[in-house]
């Protein structure tokens, strides 16, 4: 099964890297997608912001660093990923990871968007 931790990553976080190394037990393959938005002014490249990835999670074996423009929903039928991990930090994050799960399985009706809550000391 392939699964898809998508994001910004703008900068990698240690909350980015909690939620892929618990993914990455959770998981057999776990995809962490870079959103490539060139309307969106990042302080990092998408290739900087991947090859921080790529060094951040060297140690885990399971882990494809990719990067993606468009639709989360139509990169995951590419991917052929059926699950969708999101990370929430606080109540506040759910209600905006909701209204995108329902957008996203409306757009492709095989993708499951799992939410893990952040580890306690990533939680603001």
């Amino acid at each position: 099964m392939n699964v898809v931790y998508p994001g910004s990553f703008d900068p990698v976080t240690n909350g980015h890297l909690d939620i892929i190394e618990r993914c990455s037990k959770q998981f057999g393959n776990l995809i962490v997608a870079v959103l490539n938005n060139p309307s969106k002014k990042c302080m990092f490249s998408i290739e900087e912001r991947i090859e921080l990835l790529k060094q951040t999670t060297s140690h885990l074996q399971n882990i494809e660093i990719d990067s993606f423009t468009g639709l989360l929903s139509e990169y995951a039928i590419e991917k052929d990923c059926t699950t969708m991990v999101r990370g929430l930090r606080a109540v506040s994050d759910y209600e905006y990871e909701m209204q995108m799960a329902l957008i996203n399985k409306k757009l492709n009706h095989n993708l499951e968007t799992l939410f893990m809550v952040s580890s306690t000391e990533f939680v603001f």
